[in-house]
């Protein structure tokens, strides 16, 4: 069997998210969910302020639908890094995440819809559509709501958001919704990319 080819990361300089990856797992040893949060999204700030870190294998858009590079999985599984790298006018269905988890859009911008559940099941839209622009982060639990739906804001051009979950993304067991509520479960793995941390 043939090893994989290797990365082209030229012109890429990983030390921020390096930094970022460290800087989280020592925060997950110490802290509580709402601490990892409120620190994670500040650090996560920073990542996503800056550019050129993301080599370009891992900021590829698929025609056919949206993709999800794994950047970092912690050894022990307890959170996940990814680039979540979309086409132009790609969406996702109404899914859930079922642990706690960050976005910060790094290219772009992306279109975000809250959902919560009423006592029948039926989802609703919570507040209004907004817009995650380049550099904002937004964070969410299971605890205080993690359904939604999101898109490119573009039609004319791709977006890059950095996610970061409470587990390894990839292989949780999770759910998208129809309109009145079904759940379908899924599990979601990574596009064919080596972790570019391993």
């Amino acid at each position: 069997m043939n090893a994989p080819a290797p990365i082209d990361t030229a012109g890429a300089d990983a030390a921020p998210l390096h930094d970022f990856v460290a800087a989280l797992g020592g925060l997950v040893d110490r802290a509580d969910e709402a601490a990892i949060l409120s620190e994670g999204s500040r650090r996560l700030a920073d990542l996503v302020s800056r550019d050129g870190w993301l080599p370009a294998a891992y900021a590829a858009p698929d025609p056919s639908r949206y993709q999800q590079y794994l950047l970092h999985r912690d050894p022990a599984n307890r959170f996940s890094v990814v680039s979540f790298v979309w086409a132009p006018g790609q969406a996702t269905p109404v899914h859930d995440h079922r642990v706690w988890g960050m976005v910060g859009v790094l290219r772009g911008a992306e279109l975000v819809e809250d959902f919560a559940r009423r006592d029948d099941g039926r989802l609703f839209r919570v507040g209004s559509l907004r817009t995650l622009a380049a550099g904002e982060v937004e964070s969410f639990s299971p605890a205080t709501g993690d359904i939604h739906r999101v898109a490119n804001a573009y039609d004319d051009r791709v977006s890059i958001s950095i996610h970061v979950y409470g587990a390894d993304i990839g292989a949780v067991e999770r759910a998208t919704y129809d309109a009145d509520g079904t759940p379908k479960l899924f599990i979601s793995g990574y596009a064919a990319l080596p972790a570019l941390i391993p």
